[in-house]
């Protein structure tokens, strides 16, 4: 288990946003009620450029949140040794408050596969993922945070829950979580399983972060219901209910609003991030 010299940072009880470079002036001028912004780690593995010096521009008004998306936790092989020196070079200059990655897998044999794949829950993926997470973490000296992925199909195999699997996780390397609701709403939906369920069974006190975005719908070869986690639209009406439920269970946590597809303006982002805020200031004392 990762033994930090220190207590781990938190991010504010307040909503934030993921950082689109479109919104960079928005954000210095006139953030709102944004308290802190959430960036993908494999956008600013640079050593400079305009991005970069927006960021650190960044940096010094608000809490920055570190996502991964490349690193593969759950793949076979071993984390990739250059992807783990860049992503080292960045958590050292910028000093984030957290840095997180998904329970996913997206290598195999050497190729990088642009999404993010999902595991079967057993004890072998549990070492996997655990030595992974061991790894990641001596390497940047820091806890980092593991979210729940978007499902699409169940894995006969597995022999935990997700919720356990994901418990047993942190139990034994000390990294925190991050609850991903949209995440849970669209699995849920998936593999027909209750969502509220799902929030009653999971770990709340370990989570350091929650996830809200948009997702598409579908319709699988069998007309039912197929919701895509896409990050490119709003967040619908249940996913905020889940949410409330979420918070109710909870209490106060930093919420992220991710809008990764078809960006929309600055007003519309805020919007969401406005709900979000609503959101929270029911459940604060």
């Amino acid at each position: 288990m990762f033994d930090a010299q220190h207590s781990p940072d938190h991010l504010p009880n307040r909503p934030g946003v993921g950082y689109k470079p479109q919104h960079y002036t928005s954000l210095i001028e006139n953030p709102g009620t944004v308290g802190w912004l959430e960036i993908h780690a494999e956008n600013y593995m640079g050593d400079g450029g305009r991005p970069i010096a927006q960021l650190r521009q960044l940096s010094e008004r608000f809490p920055i949140s570190v996502h991964g998306v490349g690193l593969s936790i759950g793949g076979e092989g071993a984390l990739d040794a250059d992807h783990l020196a860049r992503l080292k070079h960045l958590v050292d200059w910028l000093n984030p408050t957290v840095f997180s990655e998904h329970l996913a897998w997206s290598t195999h044999e050497g190729a990088f596969l642009n999404d993010l794949l999902p595991l079967p829950y057993t004890q072998d993926t549990l070492n996997r993922v655990a030595d992974h997470i061991d790894l990641l973490q001596e390497t940047l000296g820091r806890q980092m945070m593991l979210e729940n992925p978007s499902s699409y199909l169940a894995f006969d195999e597995s022999t935990w829950s997700e919720p356990d699997f994901l418990r047993e996780v942190s139990n034994r390397t000390g990294c925190g979580l991050l609850l991903d609701v949209n995440n849970v709403f669209v699995s849920a939906t998936n593999l027909n399983y209750d969502p509220k369920q799902y929030i009653a069974d999971y770990p709340l006190e370990k989570v350091g972060e929650i996830h809200l975005g948009g997702h598409d719908e579908d319709e699988d070869d069998h007309g039912k219901p197929l919701l895509i986690d896409s990050h490119g639209a709003p967040v619908v009406d249940p996913v905020w209910a889940l949410l409330d439920h979420t918070l109710s269970l909870s209490g106060p946590r930093p919420i992220l609003i991710e809008w990764d597809t078809d960006v929309p303006e600055w007003t519309v982002l805020h919007a969401e991030a406005l709900r979000a805020d609503k959101a929270l200031s029911k459940v604060m004392s």
